[in-house]
């Protein structure tokens, strides 16, 4: 009864000392009743002694409850300094405060600021009732609002979101959130557990996990710092001097260090010890103009050494009798010995994953260089194997694809469509400029090498001062339709960007498409004839001119072709096509002229020797281009007519 009248009268107190109430403070409200009950301890503010009222008001399951903790965090709370109820107060000016109440957080009125006093959490106290709001993120339900929780948690982790996770992961009902709860909670475990059981049984459920998150975690666990005493202690890791874990001069330095030897002497040092003991140009007794040689003032330094003038040097002698004397080891310094043993083997067992998925993602990137080095030198290997002509405006064919590509889409701003409708007309293009090509210049230099390669090259460059003219020196976009947009990602070491996808997809259709033309249709009868026999070919009916001016042409309009490809991915310039010319002769040549079989296996192997030297000299492309270029000049000596050997004509060549 007395309570009940104690409330009550502090409610027409607090209504009078307002001014202008709104509404009478609900003070019998749940969570004003267990503010109340941990008042003490609030008011005080002490970190050691406010973890109870916290964990009571988390607990608690009160609507209020956790309205009453951010505002608390936001020193946003007061308490009547005479009843000893807890509001929300704003201040109106000065010298008024405007309170609601912390039940609903209705307007009570305004009051005199000096009759409230601030509650004012320390850092220390508000990271705990941080701590506290994450459990009602974790368990909102708005999923948005628990990710957001999980996010923070990622970027700073505490101790205490790990009771928190634990206790929202049952009543997770997104599988999503659910999966990275539970991750996220294993993590927590490995870095805040005091139990080093659990800690152990959290690091080894991570075994081949390629997560950068879980070798962030694991890391600073093996720790070491490396130690010298006579006897290698228990559980320490004994190393051996001189390896490249420790070499002899780190490991006297740690002798120094422990004064358990002498420091050495350095050059410096010596020199200014000799200047200090100069008298009448002597040190010593000698003559200072004698000491011309690093063995004659080292002699001197001896002498004052032994007249206790100076330190004594420490001969190499000296450094291995100390090293002999030591065993060396190294210890864990992060974690206890069973925590950064478990630690180790997960890291190990990661590191052997990570070099398998690295493997996985160098030959995905090499089969993909090598499907992009196809496409640009499949109608190469038609034109080289069946006509025997070095085309050095190859290359500009690529670029002329790539530009019509990227006139297609000025006028179709569809991207899908506007790729569809730039293939054939692509191949249209320069197959139109491919049968010119060979009509104009290429028929009246058959057999003739070295003139055909010198005239092809001028129209190489006649072509790209022609693509200048009308496209301008500054590359042009060829974007790819959004469904190419991205890549696809297997762990965290293994992607592949799907336009490469479609690349290598195109690589394998143009293939089939070869090999149907070659095997199944009249005009690939025909090339195979004039290919392996043109005279025979010719008595047969055929005319090896018109073949050969349709090879050309055909070989052409692929090339048109792959520059469409190529130009999703790179820039378009008028000097794309010089990129891809030199890999093109090379993959014709290795995998055998005029052979689309060895011509696939020249790309591959032409992708994959690229891909390996860059992997192996990563900081400078230049030189495992140049290192691709020898190998490959090597390779020929040894197998002059490539993998696969063709022939007829060009064997004869």
């Amino acid at each position: 009864m007395l309570f009940v009248l104690r409330r009550l009268l502090a409610g027409v107190l607090m209504v009078a000392a307002s001014g202008l109430a709104a509404v009478a403070q609900d003070t019998d409200a749940p969570i004003q009743t267990l503010l109340q009950t941990h008042a003490e301890a609030i008011a005080k503010s002490s970190r050691k002694t406010i973890g109870p009222a916290i964990d009571a008001l988390a607990a608690s399951g009160l609507d209020d409850a956790q309205t009453v903790l951010q505002r608390w965090q936001d020193k946003e709370m007061w308490f009547d300094k005479e009843t000893g109820l807890f509001v929300f107060a704003e201040k109106a000016d000065n010298k008024t405060l405007t309170l609601f109440d912390v039940a609903g957080g209705g307007t009570i009125g305004t009051a005199p600021k000096k009759s409230y006093k601030q509650l004012k959490p320390n850092s220390g106290i508000r990271s705990m009732i941080g701590a506290a709001l994450v459990q009602f993120q974790l368990n909102s339900p708005d999923p948005l609002t628990r990710a957001t929780a999980l996010n923070a948690i990622e970027r700073e982790a505490e101790a205490s979101h790990l009771t928190a996770l634990r206790g929202a992961i049952d009543s997770e009902e997104n599988p999503f959130l659910k999966t990275r709860k539970i991750r996220l909670e294993r993590l927590l475990t490995i870095r805040f557990a005091e139990d080093d059981d659990t800690r152990i049984a959290a690091i080894k459920s991570f075994a081949g996990d390629l997560g950068v998150d879980v070798r962030a975690a694991l890391n600073p666990l093996v720790a070491t710092r490396i130690e010298a005493a006579r006897d290698v202690p228990e559980g320490a890791m004994p190393l051996k001097v001189g390896s490249d874990a420790l070499p002899r001069d780190a490991a006297y330095a740690i002798l120094v260090a422990q004064d358990d030897a002498p420091a050495r002497v350095s050059p410096g040092a010596l020199r200014d010890a000799l200047v200090a003991n100069i008298k009448d140009d002597q040190i010593a007794g000698i003559q200072v103009a004698t000491l011309v040689t690093d063995e004659a003032r080292a002699d001197v330094y001896g002498l004052l050494a032994g007249e206790g003038r100076v330190a004594p040097l420490v001969t190499e002698a000296d450094v291995t009798a100390s090293l002999e004397r030591f065993r060396f080891f190294a210890t864990y310094t992060s974690a206890p010995l069973a925590v950064a043993l478990a630690a180790q083997a997960t890291l190990d067992d990661i590191e052997a994953t990570v070099a398998l998925n690295q493997t996985a993602d160098l030959v995905l990137d090499a089969l993909s260089l090598a499907s992009i080095y196809f496409l640009a030198a499949i109608g190469l290997a038609i034109t080289f194997g069946v006509m025997g002509v070095i085309n050095m405006a190859h290359g500009e064919f690529i670029m002329m694809g790539a530009y019509t590509g990227y006139v297609v889409q000025l006028f179709v701003p569809d991207y899908t469509l506007s790729i569809l409708l730039a293939i054939p007309l692509a191949f249209a293009v320069t197959f139109a400029a491919g049968v010119a090509l060979e009509r104009l210049v290429i028929r009246w230099l058959y057999h003739r090498p070295l003139e055909t390669l010198l005239a092809t090259f001028g129209v190489s460059i006649a072509l790209q001062q022609l693509a200048k003219n009308i496209f301008g020196t500054q590359a042009r976009p060829l974007t790819a339709p959004g469904w190419l947009d991205g890549s696809w990602v297997l762990n965290d070491i293994v992607s592949i960007s799907y336009i490469r996808i479609a690349i290598f997809a195109l690589a394998l259709l143009f293939l089939a498409l070869f090999l149907f033309v070659m095997n199944r249709t009249r005009l690939g009868l025909e090339v195979r004839a004039v290919t392996q026999n043109p005279r025979m070919a010719a008595s047969m009916g055929i005319n090896p001119d018109r073949i050969n001016m349709l090879t050309f042409g055909f070989g052409s309009g692929i090339a048109g072709i792959a520059g469409v490809a190529i130009g999703l991915y790179a820039k378009v310039t008028s000097e794309m096509g010089t990129d891809y010319i030199v890999q093109s002769f090379m993959t014709v040549v290795v995998g055998g002229v005029g052979n689309i079989w060895g011509t696939l296996l020249g790309a591959t192997m032409v992708g994959s020797l690229q891909k390996g030297i860059e992997w192996l000299n990563p900081s400078n492309t230049l030189a495992a281009q140049t290192y691709m270029i020898l190998f490959i000049i090597l390779f020929i000596q040894f197998r002059p007519r490539g993998i696969i050997a063709l022939k007829g004509r060009a064997a004869e060549a």
